[in-house]
């Protein structure tokens, strides 16, 4: 049984940052053998959203455009954690954090844009940034 959990969302003002983790755990499951970690999110009354992913190995990370140059991912593959560091964040933001893994290798790294690719999900966090 594979758990994700996340943690570090909360209330922020806009210009603030925040800084996301998400923790993965299993008999089995190594964060270094999956083949994508991403986060997604979820503002109220719109649909779940891409933001990032890492790879497994921690290579080619990608970011959807609005968050690209303040959201930072990364991964420690020796904690099983993915962190998620957001700078400069805006009201547009605020919304459930939901991490996700991807088993799968691709050989394109651009289906892992989307929710359907990934295999594990997290409870998600909640991010508000009030403005």
């Amino acid at each position: 049984q594979v758990q994700l959990v996340e943690s570090g969302g909360g209330l922020v003002q806009a210009g603030g940052s925040l800084r996301l983790s998400c923790a993965a755990s299993g008999r089995t499951f190594s964060s270094s053998a999956m083949g994508a970690m991403g986060w997604f999110r979820q503002a109220p009354g719109k649909e779940r959203e891409f933001v990032l992913f890492i790879t497994g190995s921690g290579s080619n990370p990608y970011y959807v455009d609005s968050v690209k140059g303040r959201f930072t991912v990364s991964i420690d593959n020796a904690k099983n954690t993915v962190y998620l560091q957001m700078n400069s964040l805006k009201p547009e933001d605020t919304a459930v954090y939901y991490c996700a893994a991807a088993r799968t290798f691709l050989s394109s790294l651009y289906y892992y844009k989307h929710a359907g690719t990934y295999d594990y999900w997290g409870q998600g966090t909640q991010v508000t940034v009030s403005s």
